[in-house]
């Protein structure tokens, strides 16, 4: 049993914002849809929702059309990054307001009240008004809401993306928590962080200018990604792009940096490709290719060492925090076993082993 849409196409003055979407998202899977600002994932979300009507294709839940079920009608619940609250309302009463509204019994309004304050740690906290909450405690409570409504479909649309690093790294943990014990549930959770569709172990659909460019299980999209939009989107930081020509014993990027062509590549003919690589296969080295840095940015305990020659620009992943200063020059690494190679219509011909 599944949720499938067929050829969802929207468009909002002209611009369209979802481009004849097909996707199959089954039961008892969490679905991380994955895309840059503007990508259609709200977009997509709102079309699942029955909050916005598609322009044309189909929605269908466990083969039925949803065309024209009405919002109130459908079983989904939806989790904003902006979180939805009412204010004059205590916790308690905000995870009941949609119960009540049901017309469900005061016994059962309290069972799935109780129950779903403690999936989300706030069992202790439901007698306080919502100004009394952190930011992370209100988003967990609107994510209670959700929960205790019990819904066939759950949509997340970058529901951590306003919270500070350590709540969000919490919630993340908590959410894979959650998400394990709503196996007869569909869950769509929208990012623009692809670390947290590898993290959380989904099936992803990629999207990029209202198009759903993949879709599969994380790791297998994160190894094998379909063409370069992909590859730019589904890391971060973005995988590296350089321009090149591979002959028979050698790859020549950017005119400037020549290496020993991978056995990889063997199956490849000659010719001109756009070569790939993770910023976390580069490193430095004694002896490399020399480059001149142009910015050390620091990300926590990690730093992202953005190098450049001659017309090759290229970010090195590192451990630990490193203080090189703009103008430093490094020996940088290319690791050609991890190289990925695109052709010249952008999709990918040949990918490392994983």
């Amino acid at each position: 049993m599944a949720l499938t849409t067929s050829n969802l196409t929207r468009h909002v003055d002209g611009v369209p914002h979802l481009d004849n979407v097909s996707c199959t998202l089954k039961r008892g899977g969490f679905h991380v849809v994955v895309g840059q600002t503007l990508s259609g994932k709200t977009s997509l979300l709102r079309a699942l929702a029955g909050l916005d009507a598609p322009d044309a294709g189909s929605i269908a839940l466990d083969g039925r059309d949803q065309h024209r079920v009405p919002v109130w009608k459908r079983n989904v619940s939806m989790v904003y990054q902006q979180f939805i609250n009412y204010p004059h309302l205590s916790v308690y009463d905000n995870i009941a307001f949609p119960l009540r509204r049901r017309g469900m019994t005061a016994v059962e309004v309290d069972r799935k009240v109780r129950q779903a304050a403690h999936m989300v740690a706030l069992a202790p906290l439901l007698e306080r008004m919502p100004t009394a909450l952190s930011g992370g405690q209100q988003q967990r409570m609107a994510l209670a809401r959700s929960l205790a409504k019990d819904d066939d479909l759950l949509l997340l649309d970058e529901p951590l993306v306003n919270l500070d690093y350590k709540l969000r790294e919490q919630l993340r943990d908590e959410f894979l928590n959650l998400f394990a014990q709503r196996d007869h549930a569909i869950m769509v959770y929208a990012t623009t962080e692809p670390n947290e569709a590898l993290l959380f172990d989904a099936n992803v659909l990629v999207m990029h200018q209202g198009r759903l460019l993949q879709s599969g299980p994380a790791q297998q999209v994160y190894a094998n990604p379909a063409n370069v939009d992909v590859a730019r989107i589904f890391s971060d930081p973005p995988m590296n792009l350089m321009s090149g020509t591979l002959d028979a014993g050698e790859i020549l990027i950017n005119h400037a940096v020549r290496l020993p062509r991978p056995g990889h590549f063997n199956r490849l003919q000659n010719g001109n490709y756009t070569f790939g690589i993770h910023p976390c296969d580069l490193s430095l080295t004694s002896r490399g290719i020399g480059m001149r840095v142009d910015l050390a940015e620091i990300n926590g305990s990690e730093t992202y060492l953005h190098v450049s020659r001659d017309n090759a620009d290229l970010v090195l992943h590192l451990a630990g925090v490193h203080g090189y200063n703009p103008g430093d020059h490094v020996e940088t690494a290319i690791n050609g076993s991890r190289l990925f190679a695109f052709a010249a219509d952008g999709t990918l011909a040949a990918a490392p082993a994983p």
